[in-house]
């Protein structure tokens, strides 16, 4: 990846998350990246192309972790803890303003909006590999464990940036926890 690129796409990252995609022009993106237009468009041939990778590499960035919480020795079960956790962390970080997915999803409602596809591309893995996760607990239903979680790390990821983000990460890791208990008693 160019330096252009990568101060284009790292420049628009920050700004689409803090202040929301549409609320921030190319212009913007241009000035603060220190580009030209030119340059912008030989890298994103549109906005929307801009959009799709900071989507992407917020997808890659969340990949990588995951990938990072499994270990040779780690269980199912402490895998699923380690990603709630990092979850966790993310909500208590500085500037949070919830999933860059979510709230491009509410930006770009059109499900065939090419934004709207990279929302669900990546929202389809997270289903898929927290099945996995649960599936490899051995414990029954991983199906609708796994889409219990999501909604619990949906929940608390909308409302981590709109109070106080210690009760919600709590309320959040204990959700996780009582799936994980009610699970074991199958």
């Amino acid at each position: 990846m160019s330096e252009a690129r990568m101060r284009l796409l790292s420049t628009a990252t920050g700004l689409f998350y803090a202040e929301g995609i549409h609320a921030v022009g190319v212009d913007r993106v241009i000035a603060e990246a220190q580009v030209t237009r030119a340059t912008l468009y030989r890298h994103f041939p549109s906005k929307d192309d801009l959009t799709v990778a900071y989507l992407t590499a917020a997808d890659d960035a969340i990949r990588a972790r995951l990938e990072g919480a499994r270990s040779a020795e780690a269980s199912a079960d402490d895998v699923i803890r380690k990603v709630a956790e990092d979850i966790a962390g993310d909500i208590k970080g500085k500037g949070f303003r919830g999933c860059a997915f979510l709230n491009a999803a509410a930006e770009y409602p059109d499900p065939a909006h090419p934004v709207h596809q990279a929302v669900l591309k990546h929202r389809g893995w997270f289903l898929a590999t927290m099945t996995e996760l649960f599936t490899a607990t051995g414990k029954p239903d991983p199906e609708p464990a796994a889409r219990h979680f999501v909604m619990l790390r949906d929940g608390a990821m909308t409302a981590g940036c709109l109070t106080d983000p210690d009760p919600i990460c709590e309320t959040f890791r204990r959700g996780v926890d009582g799936l994980l208990k009610y699970r074991s008693r199958a």
